[in-house]
């Protein structure tokens, strides 16, 4: 518990540019992130930006590893659930709708990481929670690896489909490779 009142302020203004940094990429993508442009979003001056993140790039991984903290709290939520593949599917689902700008902010900071090796272990970090849910659902390896493909795959279909699958259907898709 943070009982310093400095501490406090400074997590809830790290939360705050780091809100602003995933609502500027959602509007406009990774490209327009800057610190000033932040720092206008979260309405605090750009030395606040600077102190926190004093790069671009740091802006960029801090936002990168917060989305995926949020993600894999819902993948370890999902493992937990009574049926955990309809949970993924709800997940994978939810990028249709409410979430849908979420899920176009963490694409592009995905993409991101394909040039950037400063955000390549976020992306793996993602990448091996995917393998580590299925891996009591898929014992075989490759087939696992297959499962994981079509999972980010159905992520990108709900999200850029005009006409998304529905959670049945990612279910459905979800069911009959993992072979449930």
């Amino acid at each position: 518990m943070i009982t310093d009142g400095r501490r406090l302020k400074g997590r809830l203004r790290r939360r705050r540019l780091l809100d602003a940094t995933m609502r500027v990429i959602e509007r406009a993508g990774v490209a327009a992130v800057s610190q000033r442009v932040v720092a206008q979003e979260a309405a605090v001056p750009p030395s606040a930006v600077t102190y926190y993140f004093p790069t671009v790039d740091d802006l960029l991984v801090a936002a990168l590893a917060d989305c995926n903290d949020a993600y894999l709290q819902e993948l370890e939520a999902c493992a937990h659930a009574e049926d955990p593949v309809a949970a993924l599917a709800r997940l994978i689902a939810k990028g249709a709708g409410a979430g849908r700008a979420y899920v176009a902010a963490e694409y592009e900071l995905f993409l991101l990481a394909a040039r950037r090796p400063e955000l390549q272990a976020e992306a793996r970090r993602w990448t091996e929670a995917v393998d580590a849910f299925l891996a009591p659902l898929v014992a075989d390896p490759v087939a696992r690896a297959g499962v994981a493909a079509a999972v980010d795959g159905l992520f990108l279909r709900c999200f850029v489909a005009p006409d998304p699958p529905g959670e049945a259907e990612v279910r459905a898709v979800l069911t009959r490779l993992i072979g449930r």
